[in-house]
């Protein structure tokens, strides 16, 4: 399916996920940037968007806020499909960091 087919989730689905994980897991969201974007210099780091295929972060580095886009472990269909695609992706970035959960 070319970009422009696919399926978009509603925008008050985006936006609960948006401010859930700004809100709530800031933290988390700069560990993913650290490991999957491979960049153990960012500082912090904002989900801006998502659909059925990855995340999307704005991420603070030294040299300025860049876009890092990564994909869900499989496509997700609905809230709870994203939530569980977050929590894969998070559990990843801390086993690439070493990070053990409590």
């Amino acid at each position: 399916m070319s970009d422009d087919q696919t399926p978009q989730f509603p925008d008050d689905v985006v936006a609960g996920v948006l401010d859930h994980m700004n809100t709530d897991h800031a933290d988390d969201s700069l560990v993913i940037a650290k490991a999957l974007g491979e960049r153990p210099d960012a500082t912090a780091a904002v989900m801006t968007g998502l659909d059925h295929e990855a995340a999307v972060f704005d991420v603070t580095v030294p040299e300025g806020v860049v876009e890092m886009r990564f994909a869900w472990d499989r496509p997700v269909k609905d809230r709870n499909d994203i939530r569980m695609a977050v929590v894969a992706m998070f559990r990843e970035a801390q086993a690439h960091l070493g990070i053990t959960s409590e």
